[in-house]
């Protein structure tokens, strides 16, 4: 169960279910309905069409970096070519998860993570330098209730909410480092996608993290050490003489007192063993149920969620102008403030509307006609037309991704 999720740039909505919810407004008459449906249609159509493109571009940038590709190379790039490459592929990410409502997330928001443990007692310690470059999105700041069991309340199930991100999108590229054992490639870039990733776990994704004990477990695996060597010391202390006695005549009384001390030692290593497998197995658990897709589908899947976006953006924005902005129609900033209203009062949501983004998106659709600073959409019909002009224009190559040709931040004109 989640509480309200803060107020963000993504609407968390299926599209064909707001549409279907935009068409059930009982202030539509005859007619109404059908051609807003198949105008939304159209606007979603329209869409789908500009983002594959804009995927083939990405998927083409992505392929020399890929490390799941089993394609042999025909061109191969130079240096100077592949670190462009890489360049420009980490601005597109960056790019296309702006539109798919993500936000970057700065060193100061993940290193609280650093110093704290999660309520399920997993510290992990994060080298950075491992990494020839690291990235963290995030989307859905909310809280989750999840069950959680505390060793002072006697390990009594309790729920409790934990500060989450509904998705969570890594991208990195590793370097040679002690942390990283065994062959690594240094070579490719790996994508990530979570979902409900609490933030004190954050850098349990990151390769090389490394689990820290607790102070509790530390206690649990000194204290055995300790207090036998303690004990040992007393007993030498106090039996001295005797041991000394015991030694002329018996030299495996002190072979069994140094054996004391080894199997306290070896208890002391295997609890500690004991600990660290527990950890990772519960974060190997946690993973495996919250890892979505990685690499090219991560790709996949962001173009989806940001096609969807935009495309709600654009219908909402076009229904808010068409029904309640009137004949003098609205500014930017009006409409804006009209799509949050609407969302807020009409389906509980809260979500926050960038500058002139709603306004933005009928433009490049050509949907809207202004006077001034005052915008009206045009007639639903006339709007069908338009957008069908779309279907209708010569496609141009795109110049190749080296450098030279264009590149999916810089938006492609209508």
């Amino acid at each position: 169960m989640d509480s309200t999720i803060v107020s963000e740039h993504f609407i968390p909505l299926a599209l064909s279910e707001l549409v279907d919810f935009l068409c059930a407004d009982s202030s539509l008459v005859e007619g109404e309905p059908e051609i807003f449906r198949a105008l939304s249609e159209q606007i979603a159509a329209v869409y789908h069409l500009d983002y594959h493109r804009r995927l083939c571009e990405l998927k083409q940038a992505y392929l020399p970096f890929d490390p799941d590709s089993d394609t042999t190379r025909l061109l191969p790039l130079t240096a100077e070519e592949r670190q462009q490459r890489l360049n420009d592929l980490l601005s597109d990410f960056a790019w296309l998860l702006e539109r798919a409502g993500f936000k970057h997330l700065s060193r100061g928001e993940i290193e609280p993570a650093l110093d704290q443990a999660s309520d399920w007692g997993i510290h992990m310690d994060v080298d950075f330098s491992a990494f020839e470059h690291v990235a963290i999105f995030a989307r859905g700041d909310t809280l989750q209730v999840r069950q959680r069991r505390r060793w002072y309340k006697l390990y009594r199930e309790e729920e409790a909410e934990v500060p989450i991100y509904r998705r969570l999108v890594l991208i990195l590229k590793l370097r040679q480092h002690p942390r990283l054992r065994g062959t690594i490639d240094t070579e490719n870039v790996y994508l990530k996608i979570f979902k409900d990733i609490p933030k004190l776990d954050v850098l349990m994704l990151l390769p090389g993290a490394r689990v820290r004990l607790s102070r509790l477990d530390r206690g649990r695996i000194g204290l055995p050490l300790l207090s036998g060597l303690a004990l040992a010391a007393w007993n030498v202390l106090q039996d001295m003489a005797a041991l000394l006695e015991r030694w002329a005549t018996s030299p495996n009384a002190m072979w069994a007192l140094a054996a004391g001390g080894i199997g306290y030692g070896y208890k002391s290593f295997y609890g500690y063993q004991q600990t660290k497998q527990r950890y990772h197995l519960t974060l190997t658990r946690s993973l495996y149920f919250q890892n979505l897709d990685s690499n090219a589908g991560v790709l996949m899947r962001l173009f989806d969620e940001a096609e969807e976006q935009e495309s709600r953006l654009a219908i909402l924005a076009y229904w808010c102008l068409w029904r309640y902005a009137g004949p003098e129609g609205w500014t930017a900033a009006d409409l804006d403030a009209s799509v949050e209203l609407y969302l807020d009062r009409n389906v509980d949501l809260t979500f926050f509307c960038r500058g002139n983004a709603a306004l933005t998106q009928l433009q490049k659709l050509h949907l809207v006609e202004s006077t001034g600073e005052r915008f009206r959409v045009v007639p639903p019909a006339l709007a069908i037309e338009i957008l069908q002009t779309s279907w209708n224009r010569p496609f141009v190559p795109q110049a190749a991704p080296n450098g030279n040709g264009q590149r999916l931040c810089n938006e492609t004109p209508r």
